[in-house]
């Protein structure tokens, strides 16, 4: 199989193109050269590039034709018209990844499977996704473009710990505060419920999906069976740093109107809801396949790399003062309310 993947080193693509590494792809990588190291350059044609030089792709790509391609980077639905531009005719497939926070919110049934509607009023990067998707659709039924849309949850790798509330500059200062035995801040009361697919899983069925010809004109979404609890997944992690983990409830709509950050989007349009996904289109679409990381086993290597790598450890200490902030009001709250019962 001749594959080109637009990105190719990212949460997502970094582990498919290791396992197609593995399988013997002829892969190409569109990329700016920032994490070539990423991947074994020997194994791999890297086209350096930015995918918005169209010209330049065009003249990169003028004697190639795919088997596959794919975008990981593509996240309005201008770059599927360009993608289109450069691709149609050059491609047996086109893959595109989505979001399965595009599903419908506030849902209907907690349990979501690919007919699920897409509508999310509190996320403009879902709605984003949803029109990307309309626009892919609308070339594959009017043009006979081949396309197989991708739709993963809270998927991670072995380079950040997933959660629920953290900063803009990642998750490590919440691992930073379980470490030092701080309170920590967990959306709602943590017993909504939430996926996380560990990447190599993800990439077992995404490869399933490449060249398969019953995926074409398909959505198909991609996760583990495994579903967690917030209060689980945040004691997970905490046990995989070997410290008691001191929780602190806020509720999100709070979280939201006290943060420049957009939980407004992450939190009331994603994680804040319990989710529970149906696989049975994928299994159909690709027999055998089955997620096999256990969460609790998966976060300990994450957090095992994470500690090795002090690259990865970048404090937030803006986000820190805000969590203290924020726990603080809450107390206070409690107080107030107290105080005046008393009186």
């Amino acid at each position: 199989m001749k594959a080109l993947l637009i990105g190719g080193t990212g949460i997502l693509s970094t582990a498919i193109s290791k396992q197609l590494i593995e399988e013997g792809c002829d892969l190409f990588v569109i990329n700016r050269g920032n994490r070539l190291d990423a991947l074994d350059a020997n194994a791999v044609t890297t086209l350096i590039c930015d995918i918005n030089d169209e010209d330049k792709v065009s003249e990169l790509i003028e004697n190639e034709d795919f088997d596959v391609v794919v975008d990981f980077i593509a996240f309005v639905p201008e770059q599927l018209e360009r993608d289109y531009r450069l691709f149609n005719g050059k491609t047996k497939q086109f893959m595109f990844i989505s979001s399965a926070s595009a599903y419908q919110k506030p849902l209907s049934d907690y349990r979501i499977n690919e007919s699920t509607s897409l509508s999310n009023p509190y996320w403009e990067y879902s709605r984003n996704k949803i029109a990307c998707e309309d626009y892919l659709m609308k070339m594959y039924r009017e043009h006979g473009f081949p396309v197989t849309i991708i739709r993963p949850s809270h998927t991670y790798d072995e380079r950040s710990i997933p959660l629920g509330v953290h900063g803009s500059k990642g998750s490590w200062q919440v691992a930073k505060r379980i470490m030092e035995s701080k309170p920590v801040i967990i959306h709602g009361d943590g017993t909504s419920l939430w996926t996380m697919t560990a990447t190599r899983d993800f990439a077992k069925g995404f490869i399933g999906l490449m060249g398969n010809l019953h995926a074409i004109g398909e959505a198909v979404g991609i996760t583990t069976d495994e579903t967690l609890t917030w209060n689980q997944i945040y004691h997970a992690i905490a046990g995989a740093l070997k410290v008691d983990l001191k929780p602190v409830y806020v509720p999100s709509i709070f979280l939201d109107a006290c943060s420049d950050e957009d939980f407004m989007g992450g939190l009331i349009g994603d994680k804040a809801n319990s989710v529970v996904f149906d696989n049975s289109k994928l299994k159909r679409l690709v027999p055998g396949f089955m997620a096999t990381t256990r969460f609790d086993q998966g976060i300990k290597e994450t957090i095992d790399y994470v500690l090795k790598h002090p690259e990865y450890q970048i404090e937030d200490p803006e986000f820190d003062a805000w969590c203290d902030r924020v726990i603080e009001a809450m107390d206070e709250a409690v107080k107030a309310v107290k105080l005046a019962e008393d009186k």
